[in-house]
């Protein structure tokens, strides 16, 4: 189940929106350091967060058409278009960085957007995708944007990454405070985000993950196998009685 884009809008709005966008944009930032001269697509509702990373080349934002589609940015040209996430009106190899926000959990086959996001990489291109983690709060409540759709274990992810080509590189795991819409909580963000990666907790909201595109499908090695060497086997015949 998707989010409605001005259900979303309203969310990043909000305090509680505002504070997983700065621990977004901070786990994003330590993956993409440098992205001067990079085009860079957003798929899903990224807005919030290439708002934040303005050095870059060119930037995109594509959006669900289930889900609906804001015009961005506020002033200039528009660089936001509604799309089916498998079949982006890109050509191969056109995108250096791509972050893919509240669009993997909410895809019918979360395997043909990762296809599609490996055709559209550059060689060597980078993918971070953030997902709700099935074992935090964030996944278990409906309060938020993250509460929707399908979370994914740490397992779900790499499998999946994998079998689209990619290699997962970076993690991190964020958002251990609790979604509730309280002063209190909001104002002690930062400490519980120390605490719980200080502790290793798996109860994070999101998952966070760096891949790269891999150039060449791995070839399977078999263990090597003697030929089986086939005897001739006699039948007999019936020999005819003389008459």
């Amino acid at each position: 189940m998707s989010v409605d884009v001005t259900d979303l809008r309203a969310f990043y709005a909000g305090p509680l929106g505002a504070v997983a966008r700065r621990l977004v944009v901070r786990a994003v930032t330590q993956f993409w350091p440098d992205l001067r001269g990079l085009t860079v697509l957003g798929l899903g509702y990224a807005t919030p967060f290439l708002s934040e990373i303005e050095e870059t080349g060119a930037r995109l934002a594509f959006m669900p058409a289930w889900q609906g589609v804001v015009n961005w940015p506020a002033s200039g040209l528009s660089a936001s278009a509604l799309v089916d996430p498998t079949m982006m009106p890109l050509a191969d190899g056109s995108v250096d960085r791509m972050l893919v926000v509240h669009a993997l959990e909410t895809v019918d086959s979360p395997s043909e957007l990762l296809n599609e996001a490996w055709r559209i990489l550059t060689p060597g291109g980078r993918l971070v995708l953030v997902c709700p983690n099935r074992r935090g709060l964030w996944s278990r409540m409906d309060t938020t944007p993250f509460g929707h759709g399908q979370p994914f274990s740490r397992r779900q992810l790499r499998q999946l990454m994998r079998a689209a080509l990619f290699s997962p590189e970076s993690w991190a795991e964020i958002l251990y405070v609790p979604p509730l819409r309280s002063r209190l909580l909001l104002s002690s963000a930062t400490a519980w985000e120390k605490l719980g990666r200080s502790m290793s907790l798996p109860f994070a909201g999101l998952h966070v993950v760096e891949a790269t595109k891999q150039l060449h499908r791995p070839i399977p090695v078999y263990e090597k196998r003697r030929a089986r060497r086939f005897a001739p086997v006699l039948v007999r015949a019936p020999v005819p009685t003389p008459g």
